[in-house]
């Protein structure tokens, strides 16, 4: 079986004290790395990245805290988590559609995503996988994500449920 486990976004930014850090996405680091390391497939990760003019960008507009600026140390994913991916996908927004079209091209039976933020990039990209590979299951480990808040985390969960991605 032909199978793939994107982790998402695990940047020091988003973990612990990074400048979107939570104290959910630094929980799920351990179970992350021990899951990984047993995973038998490809294993990748996903990385925010933006650019020094953030601030001027739609987003940064809407969001306006400056993370995951490319080479700072909060673009860098964790230690721990770089040491078990073999391929990173940089994104400049929510969704890769790279990703996408790597998941309809290697032709994965089997798609997994874990990481951060349930309610934003895990779901945009979970999402783009069911687009671009509508017949390859997509799974999400609600154990091994972590949302904004718990609340839209579960919320998140809901809305791929309904879009026929598993959530295990």
């Amino acid at each position: 079986m032909n199978k793939l486990l994107v982790i998402v976004d695990m940047q020091n930014d988003f973990i612990g004290d990074g400048s979107l850090g939570t104290r959910e996405a630094a929980a799920i680091v351990d179970g992350i790395v021990r899951y990984a390391k047993s995973f038998d497939g490809k294993v990748i990760a996903t990385m925010d990245t933006h650019a020094d003019d953030y601030m001027e960008t739609q987003e940064g507009k809407k969001l306006p805290v400056p993370h995951c600026i490319r080479m700072t140390d909060g673009w860098k994913l964790n230690g721990r988590i770089e040491e078990v991916v073999s391929e990173k996908i940089e994104k400049g927004t929510f969704g890769s559609t790279v990703l996408g079209g790597l998941i309809a091209e290697n032709k994965y039976d089997v798609v997994e995503f874990c990481g951060v933020c349930t309610d934003i990039c895990v779901i945009s990209n979970a999402l783009l996988a069911k687009a671009f590979s509508p017949e390859t299951t997509v799974r999400v480990l609600k154990d091994l994500c972590a949302g904004v808040t718990p609340e839209s985390h579960e919320t998140a969960l809901k809305a791929m449920a309904v879009c026929q991605i598993e959530i295990v």
